[in-house]
């Protein structure tokens, strides 16, 4: 069985910083393009950035030039760097990877974290 675990979300005053993590877990072979999602409350879950699994990288308007995705294959981890942080990233985050290759070879398609809270408030 294959699981995306998040961690690092928290309370961080405007202005502030957090990194999130997502690592894999279970036999892992590969995965593809891993990236970050977001839902607030009464919206939609929304991309926030994505990674392919050489480096290539987008992100959502509203982040740009303040998170900085990366991942570290060897670890099968994914992170978020988040930097000047606004009341309007208060949202749950979410860890996706589109394709994950399991030891025996099976594919699972779209696997999701549980999700990790951030609240940016003062």
């Amino acid at each position: 069985q294959v699981q995306l675990v998040e961690s690092g979300g928290d309370l961080v005053q405007p202005g502030g910083s957090l990194r999130l993590s997502c690592a894999a877990s279970g036999s892992i072979f590969s995965i593809n393009a891993m990236g970050w999602y977001r839902q607030a409350p009464g919206k939609q879950r929304e991309l926030v950035a994505a990674i392919a699994r050489v480096g290539t990288t987008i992100y959502a308007d509203s982040v740009k030039g303040r998170f900085t995705i990366s991942r570290d294959n060897a670890k099968n981890t994914v992170y978020l760097q988040m930097n000047s942080l606004k009341p309007e990233d208060t949202a749950v985050y979410y860890c996706n990877a589109g394709t994950v290759v399991d030891g025996s070879g099976v594919r699972y398609l779209e696997v999701w974290g549980q999700g990790t809270l951030v609240t940016c408030s003062s």
